[in-house]
């Protein structure tokens, strides 16, 4: 049973689940240890953490503490947040995951167990913002290298899982299982040889075989854990199915592909055309949302899909739009309970004038505004480079 207490009821021997604030904010690598040093003791107690949840059952002292009104059960409520403070935090979610990610899968390659409870507290956090912050961690993560696209892809998924999870309507425990599935479900690749995954060509027979053997390989790797998620292994093995059977590796039709691994397949596919490759640009989010639209039914889960457009807007975050006024504009966020087509944007090209402006927010939902969207651009066509400055700030996720 978790119970809250303040920071100055810490002894040794307890069993901290969770400090009172975010575990990037910290000096503690992991959310959830057992109390043993000393030292550790003073750290919470010097950091001024305010309340503190620990576990029970798991500690080794006894807790005079009285449990939370709420039973001791830890809710998943997070403060708010301004849009700058998100994107701060997102940025150092993103680059504490990418280092995790990282060292759990890198592990993995060389033969070592997946730490579940370490993934599970990635997800964790990582939900925690998304539901606070919504699009900003998502469009954040579609900020990939060549160097960390494989495990950068991985947080990217999980946290688009979750927004999708958390669209439909399922049950707090089924959105978790999704977020950790989407951090998972590509680890098979790391049986697949870096030169094959980062090669900027075509891959030959031979190497586009192998690629098509990481979920299977995957799906090993999980099994080996023990004791992990279902819903984790069975998309692991299909995220790569189609509805039309022409998927991989089992070749599943219809209603043979699970809820979970349909909602896999959309978020996969999403990040991985938005991203740059190797050997591709990545699409605008608009532009791809329209051409998954195109495999909805034979490749996609139509109604899926749908929610799936409703999480991130008809234009997500980072989308160039040219608006009425013969300007050119960045999709900066979209507006709570507001049509899905008026976001908000941030101006900074005159097309008339053929050249850059002073950049200026405008709420295309705000009492009379005559601006509206007429169409996406691309950004090669302009010649420009580096929009994502004009809604990320001057940032590079390394």
């Amino acid at each position: 049973m978790l119970k809250k207490i303040t920071s100055s009821e810490l002894v040794l021997g307890m069993y901290v689940e969770r400090l009172g604030r975010s575990w990037l904010d910290t000096p503690f690598w992991t959310r959830s240890f057992l109390l043993e040093s000393p030292a550790d003791l003073e750290r919470i107690r010097a950091a001024c953490l305010g309340e503190v949840w620990i576990d029970v059952a798991r500690g080794r002292a006894p807790s005079a503490a009285a449990p939370a009104a709420d039973g001791g059960l830890v809710r998943s409520a997070a403060p708010a947040m301004s849009r700058d403070e998100e994107l701060a935090h997102a940025r150092r979610l993103l680059e504490r995951s990418r280092q995790a990610v990282q060292t759990m899968f890198d592990e993995v390659r060389m033969g070592k167990a997946l730490s579940a409870g370490q993934a599970n507290e990635l997800v964790d956090d990582i939900a925690a913002s998304v539901l606070r912050g919504g699009d900003v961690l998502i469009g954040l993560a579609r900020l990939k290298t060549a160097d960390n696209y494989t495990y950068m892809h991985a947080v990217a998924v999980c946290a688009l899982m979750t927004a999708l999870a958390r669209e439909l309507g399922l049950a707090p425990e089924q959105v978790r299982s999704a977020g950790l599935a989407g951090l998972l479900h590509d680890i098979g690749k790391m049986a697949v040889p870096s030169t094959i995954l980062n090669k900027p060509g075509s891959l030959n027979e031979a190497e586009f075989s192998s690629v098509r053997a990481h979920p299977a390989a995957g799906h090993r790797m999980l099994q080996a854990v023990g004791e992990i998620d279902p819903v984790a292994l069975d998309v692991c093995l299909h995220h790569h199915e189609k509805l039309d059977g022409s998927g991989y590796p089992r070749g599943l039709r219809g209603e043979q592909v699970s809820l979970f691994a349909r909602m896999g397949a959309i978020c996969d596919v999403y990040d991985a055309i938005t991203s740059n490759r190797p050997y591709k640009q990545g699409w605008c989010p608009a532009d791809s949302l329209r051409r998954m639209a195109a495999w909805r039914g034979g490749h996609l889960d139509a109604q899926l899909f749908a929610a799936f457009v409703k999480c991130l807007g008809i234009y997500p975050l980072g989308t160039l739009v040219r608006l009425q006024s013969e300007r050119l504009a960045v999709v900066v966020g979209q507006v709570p309970g507001k049509p899905l087509t008026s976001p908000t944007v941030r101006v900074f090209f005159s097309i008339r004038a053929g050249t850059c402006i002073a950049p200026a927010v405008i709420d295309l939902t705000a009492p009379g505004c005559q601006e509206r969207i007429v169409s996406t651009e691309s950004a090669a066509q302009w010649r420009l480079q580096d929009i994502d400055r004009y809604w990320a700030g001057e940032l590079a996720v390394a």
